[in-house]
């Protein structure tokens, strides 16, 4: 196990143990007196519920009471089952989504999921337009100002800043409408299919994610960047949520997907390790 690994486990068992820490705001994880000027965990996932938004064509999530309670023998007893497609919410695409002979999500090696990562901050410029398209420029614009090409082994995050519209989903997908035709009502940003390329061509990343639907903007037909990454077996993670609390560098990723055996996606518990 790599060292930052191992002393990042060991972070959160002594913050998942410690019964005195106070309440901490939403979307971060209260830590110890002795660490709280140190590290922090950041929640990046959105919850799953019945605002949870879904691709307009998928089954969305549904939770059923089984039973909540008093039981006749007197102790209170709570069950639920659920129903969700793999692709909606915080979730993650595996290779095999749209890379025939790829990788499925229990098949993803640990270390592209957990790791050093990097933010790429284009809201700016995305709240210009619903279908700005991610360009290399905006990449190369992040290493000039950190004096530094994207680490080898990064997980990228690319803010657009349009998770502040969850779960608004005329603002957030374009449309509230469901079904085949509402795809072609989608609008959001995402990643161009040239900047993709770079990415796998010259830069060496382990993983990619972004506070969208979609890894690939929501008028793409032929979903190119999904095809060119995933190829590549360089998993996204879609529908992220809180990358404005990230700094551009020196923080961690931790994301795990439900293990389901073959599967094209699945829902994503995804936080982030930020040393202060």
């Amino acid at each position: 196990m790599k060292p930052f690994l191992f002393l990042t486990l060991a972070f959160i068992t002594i913050v998942s143990s410690c019964k005195d820490a106070s309440p901490a705001p939403q979307g971060t994880v209260a830590t110890t007196p002795k660490e709280a000027s140190e590290r922090k965990i950041i929640d990046l996932s959105h919850v799953y519920s019945s605002e949870t938004i879904y691709w307009v064509t998928a089954k969305e999530f549904e939770l059923d009471t089984v039973f909540k309670g008093q039981t006749d023998k007197g102790y209170y007893y709570s069950a639920n089952n659920f129903t969700t497609a793999e692709h909606g919410g915080t979730h993650i695409d595996a290779p095999i989504h749209f890379a025939e002979g790829r990788q499925s999500v229990d098949e993803i090696p640990l270390d592209k999921l957990i790791g050093n990562a990097i933010k790429i901050d284009v809201s700016s410029k995305a709240f210009t337009s619903p279908d700005y398209l991610i360009s290399i420029d905006d990449l190369k614009a992040w290493e000039a100002k950190e004096k530094t090409k994207i680490p080898n082994g990064s997980i990228v995050l690319l803010q657009t800043g349009y998770s502040k519209y969850y779960p608004d989903k005329v603002k957030y997908l374009g449309t509230e409408e469901r079904g085949e035709n509402a795809v072609k009502q989608l609008h959001f940003p995402g990643l161009s299919p040239e900047a993709a390329t770079w990415l796998v061509e010259n830069r060496d990343i382990n993983a990619i994610g972004i506070d969208t639907p979609s890894i690939d903007y929501g008028q793409s037909e032929y979903f190119k960047s999904h095809v060119i990454l995933l190829s590549k077996d360089i998993p996204a993670f879609e529908n992220l949520t809180n990358l404005d609390l990230l700094p551009s560098s020196g923080f961690e990723i931790i994301a795990l997907p439900m293990k389901i055996q073959g599967g094209s996606g699945a829902p994503l518990r995804i936080v982030a390790i930020v040393t202060e």
